[in-house]
């Protein structure tokens, strides 16, 4: 079932972690009775524990503390973290551990991002907990308050419920106590849109459709472009209709270079078609986040086929004209930050770089499977 809009909800945009560790730091030691945390990609570190000393204060004054966190993304939590959780009273649980007798299933992952404090306040994004994010890395997280707030709180209580997960079965209380009443300033339409893996692309499926009926811009923002085929087309197709097409993706200092190269493959098909292209260069950029027209999708979800195909992702979209034109001048300062791809020079670029662009493509397509 399509997931329906909610309005009176107010979205908003906090970028840079400068700004986004502290007021997640701060969403955490306000907490009055639950912090409901889900992450990805988590690593023993100074990042790390300043997010668990959070956690454990909250869970010392009384607070329900319930943390989901990958099994695979979370190989490079050391096990005196984990402990450290659980003495300090925090319900923690592990999505989907490897198993060796069902390989392919293996390959779905969590790759969800969420503080959800006290079932009124949740925070999405990109972000994810390693050093990394101490002042080198860029992202992006919104802040969501309003009846949206109630499909985030459904999304996480299912995952911990369900035998999805493993590890403290704390019960969860699903029960939102009333809201203090909405501002006449939170009209923004929102609604969370999520994957479930192979079997549910909710994501994709909105994504595809909104740029089907694109009408002045489709402006996407990507760290890892690995785009299907059918994205290749549809984006292609959209600036063949004189929609105005760009594409911001991670340049220099890139996590994955492998990646990078591999998304390259398609630059000059997407460059004859009309699209601009940008490689972000001041450090590397994790954010993600379409805009089509006044619409727009932001979360945890990469514009590529694992997250597209094989993850569980949570986007909130948000249809405001206030909010699209935040996002929209974001882009726009980090074009400015950018190298453009010009068609007549990617044409003469060295044979090494086409060499190491199809040998990445070759890769990425047998791992990821994309047709």
């Amino acid at each position: 079932m399509e997931p329906s809009w909610k309005h009176g909800n107010r979205i908003t945009l906090i970028p840079d972690s400068e700004r986004f560790i502290p007021e997640l730091l701060e969403a955490i030691d306000m907490a009055e009775e639950s912090v409901w945390f889900e992450q990805y990609l988590i690593e023993s570190g100074r990042m790390t524990r300043r997010f668990f000393d959070a956690m454990e204060r909250a869970a010392q004054r009384g607070v329900a503390v319930h943390v989901v966190l990958d099994s695979f993304g979370a190989v490079s939590l050391g096990q005196r973290d984990r402990e450290r959780l659980s003495a300090a009273g925090v319900a923690l649980r592990h999505y989907n551990p490897f198993m060796m007798r069902r390989l392919r299933r293996n390959l779905n992952r969590n790759h969800r991002k969420l503080l959800l404090v006290d079932r009124r306040v949740a925070y999405t994004g990109g972000y994810c907990l390693t050093d990394d994010y101490l002042g080198d890395w860029f992202d992006v997280v919104v802040r969501a308050e309003g009846p949206v707030v109630e499909d985030w709180i459904r999304l996480f209580a299912d995952l911990w419920e369900s035998s999805r997960t493993r590890g403290d079965r704390a019960p969860i209380d699903r029960q939102r106590h009333a809201a203090s009443a909405t501002s006449r300033e939170w009209e923004m339409p929102a609604r969370l849109v999520h994957n479930e893996g192979p079997s549910d692309m909710s994501i994709r499926h909105s994504l595809h459709k909104r740029m089907a009926t694109a009408r002045q811009r489709l402006w996407m923002y990507t760290p890892y472009f690995l785009p299907s085929r059918q994205l290749r087309k549809l984006i292609g197709d959209t600036a063949q209709r004189g929609v105005d097409v760009r594409l911001l993706v991670a340049g220099k200092g890139h996590d994955h270079p492998s990646v990078r190269y591999a998304g390259q493959r398609h630059f000059g098909e997407l460059l004859d078609a009309g699209i601009h292209i940008y490689e972000y260069q001041p450090r590397f950029t994790h954010a993600k986040f379409c805009i089509v027209d006044d619409w727009v999708t932001v979360g945890s979800c990469n514009f590529d086929h694992w997250s597209l195909h094989w993850n569980l992702e949570a986007n909130v979209e948000v249809e405001h004209t206030g909010f699209a034109a935040e996002l929209a001048e974001l882009f726009e300062s980090h074009m400015g930050d950018s190298k453009p791809v010009r068609l007549a020079e990617w044409s003469r670029r060295s044979s090494a770089q086409r060499y190491r662009e199809r040998f990445a493509a070759l890769v990425s397509t047998w791992l990821a499977g994309i047709r």
